[in-house]
């Protein structure tokens, strides 16, 4: 079987990186010959990152690609698209497109990428746009979502077939290690990009009251320069390499999130990076989080900043408790999210 694969982006970027190109060596060993194709490269995502605007001929060139990849994809069995084939415009097109291919076609989302539309700013978006993703998904031979979440909106929006498949990690990348003696200070490890930075800001006030309780350092790893400050911060630059090994420094990962919609389709990759780290997690119970987090078992879901503070300070206190559900959460992890489980699937 020959499958292209549509990503978004390149294998810089988390989802692109997790949702396809972590199953590549899989997918060949199963006789399934995939030919990866994205939309936005690595660069484009590096200027992200640097918070520089995007290069209007680049964008250009990415639409006159991937609307070559589309005319080119009848030669394939299958057609993989993440998310959507061509971002921001109608549906129509894109469907028209998609026909022409005659394949069957898989639509991968991983994000609530339907709220760029039916929530954008812009009246003008919201009525030309708010329900192309919803068309792109009925119109496909299969959806598969990372969570409940963009299950629920996949059926509602008619999808003939939905699978939900969690964002998983290689645990090969994530050697398994029992609980380091906690060294002063305690370290509270956070993964992510600049773009997600923001949800740190809301830590902040019980950051502020925990660091009158006890000595900690806030290791952040991919976060925008200048996050947190005032509180005790460690930024430690982000890549494939060092992520494992950085995270290995921690002694609790933190994944803080507002109850909002956009971030109620996210797919919890942090928490799961921790746990495969045998890290216990404090995490807002949002979306995903709700799924992953065992409470009391594998971390603990802080709704409050009471929560957080009292969440925080036990782990800190109790290392045997880390221990028990660091082993909990790589056990978690080993069972419900590596690529062992899903690959298979």
């Amino acid at each position: 079987m020959k499958a292209l694969f549509l990503t978004r982006y390149g294998r810089l970027a988390p989802s692109s990186r997790q949702r396809c190109f972590l199953y590549l060596d899989a997918l060949g060993a199963a006789g399934i010959d995939a030919e990866v194709s994205p939309f936005l490269g690595d660069g484009y995502v590096r200027r992200l990152y640097a918070g520089r605007a995007a290069n209007i001929t680049g964008l250009c060139r990415a639409y006159a690609s991937r609307l070559l990849a589309l005319l080119r994809a009848r030669r394939y069995d299958l057609l993989w698209v993440e998310k959507e084939a061509l971002p921001w415009l109608p549906a129509w097109i894109e469907l028209a497109l998609l026909r022409t291919v005659g394949a069957p076609t898989v639509i991968d989302c991983d994000d609530a990428v339907f709220h760029n539309y039916d929530q954008h700013g812009n009246r003008l978006v919201r009525r030309a746009l708010r329900h192309k993703i919803d068309q792109v998904m009925a119109a496909a031979d299969l959806v598969t979502v990372g969570n409940a979440y963009l299950g629920r909106r996949a059926r509602a929006a008619g999808a003939r077939t939905v699978s939900e498949l969690p964002t998983v990690v290689d645990l090969r990348r994530y050697p398994e290690h029992g609980a380091a003696p906690a060294a002063e200070p305690f370290k509270l490890g956070w993964i992510g990009s600049p773009v997600t930075t923001a949800y740190l800001e809301q830590l902040r006030p019980a950051l502020r009251e925990l660091a009158a309780q006890i000595s900690f350092r806030v290791i952040l790893i991919g976060a925008a320069p200048g996050s947190l400050p005032g509180l005790p911060v460690e930024h430690v630059v982000w890549s494939p390499e060092t992520e494992a090994a950085e995270l290995a420094r921690c002694d609790v990962g933190l994944m803080p999130l507002p109850d909002l919609p956009w971030e109620r389709g996210k797919c919890g990759y942090k928490l799961i990076q921790y746990m495969a780290s045998a890290l216990p997690v404090v995490a807002s119970p949002v979306g995903a989080n709700r799924e992953i987090v065992v409470p009391g078992e594998t971390g603990f879901l802080a709704e409050t900043d009471a929560d957080w503070i009292a969440s925080l300070s036990r782990l800190a206190q109790d290392p045997e408790l880390r221990r028990r559900m660091g082993a909990a959460g790589r056990r978690r992890v080993t069972e419900h999210y590596s690529l062992e489980v899903a690959a298979p699937n």
